[in-house]
């Protein structure tokens, strides 16, 4: 199970619903972040982003330097912030994450106990991140893509010939079904493929791509 919890941001900076932007920006510049949680008593009542503090003062860019930091320091988060924000569970799933992102087309999520307290927030990177572990692209070895039948047992009797071969299967990803086949991505610890492509082809396996790193 790949958990929310598991892949958020920890160590998430949060900010009160009565400071002012000025500080929120400064905030953000401190610590090279683009959004916030607001918070209340640790408990979440909102978010607040660069894109939302520009939009709220996007009719402003006729004031001098001077008149523009006044106004900033004088306006609280809670006239700018998204109060019904959207956020989730720490024992969610990633995929749940990932898809409630897409779906209200937004780059984070704060990430809450039960309590409603503010534990972590996911980011876009952060979801990218889980994508890259569980295909295991920071792992040394090669990533043989084959053509596998969709029935029962076809994953195990693919382990079978790696283990014939003395060759260890860190991570399998699927991908592409088409007429009952699909494309599965394994990528293993072997240095060279070769023996281990030949011995696919002979039980009639299709390696259809090879990628080392």
């Amino acid at each position: 199970m790949f958990k929310v919890k598991d892949y958020m941001t920890k160590d998430v900076i949060c900010t009160e619903k009565d400071a002012t932007i000025s500080e929120v920006l400064e905030l953000m510049k401190e610590h090279g972040i683009h959004r916030v949680p607001v918070v209340e008593n640790q408990k979440l009542v909102g978010l607040i982003t660069e894109g939302m503090i520009a939009t709220s003062h996007s009719s402003a860019t006729s004031l001098s330097i001077y008149e523009l930091n006044y106004l900033l320091s004088k306006t609280t988060v809670n006239t700018v912030m998204v109060k019904n924000v959207i956020s989730m569970n720490e024992e969610e799933l990633m995929e749940s994450c990932a898809e409630t992102m897409r779906t209200h087309d937004i780059g984070c999520i704060p990430i809450t106990d039960e309590k409603n307290n503010v534990v972590g927030i996911v980011t876009q990177n952060d979801v990218f991140g889980c994508f890259l572990s569980v295909l295991g692209w920071e792992d040394k070895g090669t990533r043989i893509t084959i053509a596998v039948k969709d029935e029962l047992g076809a994953i195990g009797k693919l382990s079978d010939i790696f283990v014939q071969q003395k060759v260890n299967i860190s991570h399998i990803g699927v991908y592409s079904f088409k007429d009952g086949i699909a494309n599965m991505v394994v990528r293993c610890d072997v240095e060279d493929p070769k023996n281990l492509i030949q011995a696919l082809e002979e039980h009639g396996y299709q390696v259809l791509e090879t990628y080392k790193n």
